[in-house]
């Protein structure tokens, strides 16, 4: 008999990848959607969000204040006007519509899971009034892991935000509060915009956020005298101190377990540039090399505490699992942060085991007929002897 030209490598590898994708298709079979960690919390904390969402929403009907529902197409009422006598700076509408996602509220659970905080950890945070949304998911996030928010706002606001004299950030987070949906609200505010004292608003833009803050009793941070917080000729690094000041009263004793920065407040992040250096999310601990200019930002993460960075919401949309869509509303609890998909164990090392006997024993065959064959060239039969024998 003629020995075989074929060489059975090539038809082994084939057998063999039809084999492992049979086995890959098994392993997926496996896979299933399950809880992701800290659910209830997270589903808590969404669940929430949306609660407040609805309130500001029927106190905007009932005030008879418009929603445009061309540029807040799911109507919650978190987005403003492109520009009012209160607007700082502009702002992305779509990072302002991505920020109204009640399950932001389960993104600030992971980021505060991430830090190690516990039940009645006191933080600190500054907010704008530029993100309704990403605040209210803040509180919704401290409200059911009960944390002891320290909290002081920046009042202006950048386009599409709470920039409606008559309704400012501090306004709704009053609602919420009277509605005893939430537990805390702001200590103090500044006026916000330029060194953090309303530089760039008009003379009357400063005068309407002075009555926000004092119709909702909250201590105003400013240096001099009232005539230079209506001028706008203010020092950003006499607040920076202000701020400092009331963080550190506030404590009663305690440490501070985070630092929360929401928006882009001066004060906070010392300038402008600091805002887009910051990594966004959770910093354990923030390199303090080539920033611009110091903020309350800074100095927190020089005492050696966590810092969470929030002022690109799509970035924080992207990194824990949120939806990206403004159209249509998503839905408290829908998100992937709340589920991931996982394997069966079990399955997946006994299809390993399976794949690894297949390969060992195509590759004894593989080699078996590999010796065969060097043996018959190297020892070639003699003449009237089958070549098979």
């Amino acid at each position: 008999m003629r020995a075989r030209e074929v060489n059975p490598s090539i038809r082994l590898l084939v057998l063999l990848a039809i084999i492992s994708l049979g086995i890959f298709y098994l392993a997926e079979a496996t896979r299933h959607k399950k809880q992701a960690p800290y659910y209830d919390l997270k589903f808590k904390a969404a669940t929430l969000d949306k609660k407040c969402q609805g309130l500001i929403h029927d106190e905007l009907k009932k005030r008879g204040i418009a929603i445009d529902f061309e540029n807040d197409p799911n109507g919650s009422g978190l987005i403003g006007e492109q520009s009012t006598l209160i607007t700082t700076d502009l702002g992305d509408l779509r990072s302002k519509l991505v920020s109204t996602n009640p399950n932001f509220a389960a993104a600030f659970v992971e980021m505060f899971k991430e830090c190690n905080l516990k039940r009645g950890d006191r933080i600190a945070a500054a907010i704008t009034g530029s993100f309704p949304g990403v605040n209210i998911a803040f509180y919704s996030a401290c409200e059911v892991m009960d944390l002891q928010p320290v909290v002081i706002t920046s009042l202006g606001s950048s386009t599409w935000g709470a920039n409606n004299p008559d309704f400012t950030w501090l306004d709704m987070e009053k609602l919420l509060y009277d509605a005893k949906v939430i537990s805390n609200r702001s200590v103090a505010a500044s006026l916000g915009g330029g060194t953090d004292n309303g530089r760039g608003l008009s003379l009357t833009g400063r005068r309407l956020l002075l009555d926000a803050i004092r119709r909702n009793n909250v201590e105003l941070i400013f240096t001099g005298n009232l005539e230079d917080i209506l001028q706008g000729t203010g020092s950003l690094r006499q607040n920076i101190d202000l701020r400092m000041k009331i963080y550190e009263n506030q404590t009663k004793g305690q440490s501070y377990a985070a630092y929360v920065n929401i928006g882009g407040s001066l004060a906070s992040l010392g300038s402008s540039q600091n805002g887009k250096l910051l990594p966004s999310g959770v910093n354990l601990r923030l390199i303090q090399a080539n920033f611009p200019a110091r903020g309350v930002i800074n100095i927190m993460a020089e005492r050696k505490i966590p810092i969470i960075h929030v002022m690109q919401p799509i970035d924080i949309a992207d990194a824990y699992g949120l939806s990206v869509e403004t159209t249509p509303a998503p839905e408290a609890g829908k998100d992937p942060i709340f589920q991931r998909d996982e394997y069966s164990i079990t399955s997946t090392i006994i299809y390993t085991i399976l794949l690894m006997i297949i390969v060992a024993v195509f590759i004894r065959i593989d080699v078996k007929y590999y010796v065969r064959r060097q043996t018959k060239i190297l020892f070639p039969p003699r003449s009237g002897e089958d070549p098979e024998l």
